[in-house]
């Protein structure tokens, strides 16, 4: 049952911190309103007063969690101002946090496995996030002078993405443990320019 300080909350968002916390730690499908209800202190017709069904409420609770990773956005600009550098560099910290504080991996990437209804609703707000923080993160790889920016945000995606499946695959002390380190190889390797081919030995090539 919820403690006394959390029942001073509205009924509503009783049922989204309840909703937030058992979908986060036994997925979509293992959990049920009566278990949410029960866990947020109020009843199913409570529930079914605030959300009109279940994918009503993943959705909301899909929507809380982009409305966090767009604070994090935010964070990283705010303590970084006109230092795309800084910022990326922020970005890679607070990505490797993700990694290792929480074993259970991303929030809508579990969700986008257990909604296999190509026309969930909830499906277009994971697609949305998804490609709204690859885009983000595209943005500042530019800001930050890489040319191939659109390239590099694509890599680091996909590293970070494998990085959290990893975590709950091979545990923390599997390749997830070298987040950082890797995401940085690739980032130098990006910023590292090819060396200006001698005219001569070129010529000599095409000959």
């Amino acid at each position: 049952m919820p403690d006394e300080v959390a029942l001073i909350a509205p009924p509503r968002a009783r049922i989204l911190a309840a909703a937030r916390d058992l979908f986060h730690r036994h997925g979509l499908r293992g959990v049920g309103v009566d278990a949410i209800a029960e866990a947020a202190g109020t009843n199913k017709m409570t529930l079914y007063r605030h959300f009109e069904s279940k994918d009503e409420l993943i959705v909301a609770y899909l929507r809380g969690v982009v409305s966090e990773a767009d604070d994090i956005w935010r964070d990283i600009e705010r303590e970084n101002p006109d230092d795309a550098q800084a910022q990326l560099r922020s970005w890679l910290k607070r990505a490797e946090e993700c990694i290792s504080v929480d074993g259970r991996g991303c929030d809508l990437a579990n969700a986008a496995v257990e909604l296999t209804e190509a026309g969930h609703p909830a499906r277009r707000v994971i697609e949305e996030m998804k490609t709204d923080q690859r885009d983000r993160l595209a943005r500042l790889c530019r800001r930050a002078g890489i040319a191939k920016s659109e390239v590099l945000a694509d890599t680091l995606t996909l590293l970070l993405e494998g990085a959290r499946v990893s975590r709950q695959s091979a545990g923390c002390n599997g390749p997830s443990s070298k987040f950082i380190s890797t995401a940085q190889t690739v980032i130098d390797t990006f910023k590292t320019k090819p060396k200006a081919t001698d005219k001569k030995s070129a010529h000599k090539r095409a000959s």
